[in-house]
């Protein structure tokens, strides 16, 4: 049983936990309860966290302190999602508790995991029961009851493991939407899982992600100027597959390669075998690997050269951060060009691609916001899962930050109409913010699975109707949907409605939708413009 873990275990325990929580991503997605088709909860775990192995492989030799804030660093850029943040959150905490520390043995081990919860229910407004945040806080608190009996990091980390299983089993009676579907909380089962897989890198046994290499690219880069070229010990970047072709076992391979260089990944299944090792002798390396079979590519590069021509353009390649030529600007994330030229018209500086389906990441956001020439930069993230990665950005810039909670693009778009550029901060945050509640959303899309939802028994492929969030209504004919929309905001006596059509939608057909909503509500005026957004068939808003 190991007693403590050093820098190196720690990168082996992240990147573990990372490939694991890949392998079972699209399970993770799948739990999300509600049926239309922007399950991500695994995507964008997944992503946060392989934000981290990326720049973790980079590192050689790391220290405890050094791998742990390399982590916490990569996540909190590349944080995707309410699910990512949390998770960032999670380590971040973790890393502030390791600093300074050579080693973490048990008992260091709780007070750590105990400093991310905190770190995580510190940023969550309102933290609710049956969730990740749950999940987390059970575990560090079995972890912190385990270090008293033991201080070994094995046996504390086992403990918290079986507490984290038990809570995320319970969650589905804490949740009553969980419960009636009968699953459990897709942010919770994505923290076991990396729990479960940190332990099997603690005991040896490496987790490979298929296709491993393809994983989302990170967009934060190592600084190659922070070290010279007399750091780099093997010069040569070895790369190559075998096509398998008789029994031996890759793991003498990987022995021999172990003692001929450093950064070694091996990858192996029935037919090949993918190897990554750095060396000063790339020949020794490739004349023992044609004894496993024939060579199916072959790549090796200098490093000493690769660090100078990199260190060279680093400078040009930097991030840059926009002088403020005026005290506030507005960025908006948002997908479709007819929504992107609405936002671009109401007088917004930059635009972020992303929305349902894609969850831009803390870096991305924070990239736009450094482009915007003031000193004050508006964020508008129009979805609710996006909020959280765009409160991440304002520790990250020197400009001041503010996010306005938009969770749907007419929320958005109504809030870009109340912003005065002549008014202060605090006037514009108020207004933006009340401006929000005045504008009802409705949504029209489809639903990606089967689902007993909310009083609703829904089939792959229905119509789903949103309102405000909610569910609304479900119908194989869309129609139906539009005219029930349509009667409620006739009810609610709205008197401004806006139709932003999809791109799966013609625009004849899109104005027979439009006619519907002039029908049913002749007292209102009734706006339709090409949306292009995916996923949703129509955005409709109401004021």
């Amino acid at each position: 049983m190991r007693q403590t873990v050093n820098g190196a275990d720690f990168r082996r325990l992240i990147i573990n936990a990372a490939a694991s929580i890949e392998i079972h991503k699209q399970a993770l997605n799948e739990l999300n309860v509600f049926p239309v088709p922007d399950g991500d909860t695994g995507t964008n775990m997944s992503m946060t966290i392989h934000a981290a192995a990326n720049d973790l492989r980079r590192v050689e030799d790391p220290t405890l302190e050094k791998a742990a804030s390399t982590a916490a660093s990569a996540m909190l850029r590349g944080a995707r999602g309410n699910s990512g943040v949390i998770l960032s959150l999670l380590f971040r905490g973790i890393s502030k508790k390791l600093k300074g520390a050579e080693e973490c043995d048990g008992v260091l081990w709780a007070s750590a995991m105990q400093e991310g919860v905190n770190a995580a229910y510190k940023a969550v407004m309102k933290p609710a029961e049956g969730t990740i945040l749950t999940v987390a806080r059970l575990a560090a608190a079995k972890a912190q009851q385990a270090a008293q009996e033991n201080s070994y990091f094995e046996y504390v980390h086992e403990a918290a493991i079986a507490e984290a299983k038990e809570a995320l089993a319970n969650t589905v009676n804490q949740n009553p939407v969980l419960k009636k579907a009968g699953v459990v909380d897709a942010g919770g089962k994505g923290w076991v899982i990396a729990l479960e897989a940190m332990l099997l890198a603690l005991r040896g046994e490496d987790v490979t992600a298929p296709e491993e290499e393809s994983a989302a690219p990170v967009k934060e880069q190592a600084s190659f100027s922070d070290f010279a070229d007399s750091d780099i010990t093997f010069t040569y970047c070895t790369e190559f597959i075998i096509s398998r072709e008789n029994d031996r076992d890759p793991e003498q391979l990987r022995a021999f390669l172990g003692e001929l260089g450093d950064s070694l990944v091996l990858v192996d299944d029935d037919e090949i075998i993918k190897v990554h090792v750095h060396t000063n002798d790339p020949g020794t390396a490739l004349h023992e690997a044609i004894n496993y079979g024939s060579f199916v590519t072959v790549k090796i590069e200098n490093m000493r050269l690769q660090h100078t021509e990199k260190v060279l353009s680093e400078a040009e390649k930097a991030p840059k951060i926009a002088e403020p030529k005026k005290p506030i600007g507005a960025i908006s994330v948002c997908v479709g060009d007819g929504i992107s030229d609405v936002f671009l018209n109401l007088g917004v500086d930059g635009l972020i691609s992303g929305g349902q389906t894609m969850n831009p990441s803390t870096q991305d956001i924070l990239e736009v916001v450094n482009q915007v020439p003031a000193e004050t930069v508006f964020v508008l993230p129009n979805n609710k899962n996006i909020i959280m990665a765009a409160e991440q950005v304002n520790a990250l810039t020197p400009k001041n930050v503010v996010v306005i909670p938009s969770t749907t693009i007419p929320q958005g778009v109504t809030a870009m109409l109340s912003l005065n550029p002549d008014g202060s901060v605090e006037e514009n945050t108020q207004a933006m913010t009340e401006a929000l509640e005045t504008v009802d959303t409705m949504q029209i899309t489809y639903a990606a699975r089967n689902s007993d939802y909310d009083g609703f028994l829904i089939h792959e492929g229905d119509y789903l109707a949103l309102y405000g969030g909610a569910l609304f209504g479900t119908s194989r004919d869309i129609r139906v949907l539009l005219k029930s929309l349509a009667e409620k905001v006739r009810d609610e006596g709205r008197e401004f409605i806006t139709i932003y059509y999809g791109a799966d939608v013609k625009e004849k057909h899109a104005q027979k939708a439009a006619d519907i909503f002039a029908e049913i509500c002749p007292q209102a005026d009734v706006n339709l413009l090409k949306g292009g957004q995916p996923v949703y068939y129509y955005l409709i808003s109401a004021e």
